[in-house]
């Protein structure tokens, strides 16, 4: 009897230790599930019309299905798994940017509801800032709150990336720069930038430190620098998503002064000669 009394104690223990576990990740499980269905319905629902004329308000419709999807996403417990959300929300965020029957439609308003949950989720995630950026700021036409993503992203960065994340305090004084006119916070995004970008031995991460230092030089004579809009520009160019905003941006760089040339398959500025 005792045996027995020790080996369901030993069992309960086991039982309670892998509970432990086990229970998040159920958890998890069912919440994800819930979003998977959501996002299946929606793919369902687009391959059916895929031929089929919609309404402004059946792409309506389906814009409040996505919106609900991301509300559950936020609402997921923080269980170890935000990566899992993260990747979830930016494939998500490309198919919603990617839908060029949709979006004439219903606009890019839901960029700055991806932006925030990815952000909230993984700020390491690297590789979404500018896709999320661009989105929020050029269609979405929201750059305060790209703005103030990028500096929460950013204060999450720990030491060990910040060469690599460089250009998130680029493309946040770009947006100060061009489309807040807050030419003395952009001074100082470019001068973080260099600082961050310096942190890398490679050739091309000096470079990138040496033309942002370059450009907070620009701003700190002069706010309304040309000089330091075209390397703004150049940025946008350079990080641009799609072939009209690299058009746009090429288009402004030359309305600035600047000129844009290709050099061993790479695309490089120069400057207007003047301010």
């Amino acid at each position: 009897m005792i045996m027995a009394r020790v080996a369901l104690t030993s069992s309960f223990k086991s039982f309670s230790k892998w509970s432990a576990y086990l229970l998040p990740l159920l958890v998890v499980m069912v919440a994800g599930g819930a979003i998977v269905r959501l996002q299946v319905d929606r793919l369902t629902q687009i391959e059916a019309k895929a031929d089929q004329p919609q309404t402004k308000a059946e792409y309506l419709r389906e814009e409040q299905q996505i919106l609900a999807s991301l509300q559950l996403a936020r609402k997921l417990p923080a269980l170890g798994f935000d990566n899992l959300v993260a990747n979830w929300s930016f494939l998500s965020f490309l198919q919603y940017f990617g839908d060029d029957k949709a979006r004439p439609q219903t606009g890019y308003r839901l960029a700055p509801d991806f932006f925030k949950l990815i952000v909230d989720r993984d700020p390491r995630f690297l590789g979404m800032y500018s896709y999320l950026s661009a989105g929020v700021t050029l269609y979405g036409g929201k750059p305060q709150e790209t703005v103030r993503l990028l500096e929460q992203g950013a204060k999450s960065i720990p030491p060990v990336m910040q060469s690599e994340a460089y250009f998130l305090w680029q493309a946040k004084g770009t947006d100060e720069l061009l489309f807040l006119g807050r030419s003395a916070d952009a001074q100082k995004s470019y001068e973080t930038a260099a600082d961050w970008a310096s942190k890398s031995p490679s050739p091309e991460r000096q470079a990138i430190a040496a033309r942002s230092r370059r450009t907070a030089q620009f701003l700190a004579s002069n706010p309304d620098s040309r000089r330091a809009r075209v390397g703004s520009w150049f940025n946008i160019l350079t990080n641009a998503i799609d072939d009209p905003t690299r058009q746009f941006a090429a288009n402004q760089i030359k309305a600035l002064g600047g000129t844009l040339t290709v050099q061993n398959g790479a695309v490089q500025v120069r400057l207007p000669k003047t301010d």
